[in-house]
């Protein structure tokens, strides 16, 4: 991330409460199955990937960029600029 200048060393995997849903207008999930709270009324978009972990940067840079081409897709359909 940090190629394109986003800095997550201070980031790490935050588990979801109700309340991070249900303020949520899209649901993203991504292979969590029936873990992922469902909620009545939400948006959700399961993202098949491939997982990074343990992978070399080689192998992390087309997952983080088609993350990126699905993320603008998404604020594209909702209406939101993209920065």
């Amino acid at each position: 991330m940090a190629e394109r200048d986003i800095d997550i060393t201070a980031e790490f995997p935050k588990p979801w409460t109700d309340e991070v849903v249900r303020a949520a207008d899209v649901v993203i999930t991504m292979g969590c199955g029936d873990a992922c709270p469902i909620f009545p009324g939400k948006r959700y978009l399961n993202w098949d990937l491939d997982d990074p972990a343990g992978q070399d940067v080689d192998h992390v840079r087309p997952i983080r960029d088609e993350i990126e081409r699905r993320v603008r897709h998404l604020l594209d359909d909702l209406g939101v600029p993209a920065r």
